[in-house]
């Protein structure tokens, strides 16, 4: 199992270009068009080269984000869960 650690919470207008196609990416799987105010929370999985992208507004609670890296085989460290609730 991978651990995902926070890389950073932005707008999307704010989102720095490296982490562009990964966020297109999860829209295009969500049917989702990103709108430049969504808060979007971008997940370094430790081990890999790879990114899980989280459009916050898309989650009541912070059980829904940990059954989605489950099933992504990620966990998220306990720094990132406070943060991550925060933002709900």
């Amino acid at each position: 199992m991978f651990v995902a650690t926070l890389g950073g919470i932005f707008r999307f207008k704010d989102l720095p270009e490296e982490y562009g196609p990964y966020v297109q990416f999860k829209a295009t799987i969500e049917k989702r068009e990103v709108q430049d105010d969504d808060e979007i929370a971008i997940l370094d999985i430790t081990g890999t080269d790879s990114h899980h992208v989280l459009f916050l507004d898309s989650y009541n609670d912070i059980s829904e984000i940990k059954n989605e890296l489950k099933e992504a085989d990620a966990k998220v460290n306990i720094t990132t869960l406070k943060i991550l609730e925060g933002h709900l």
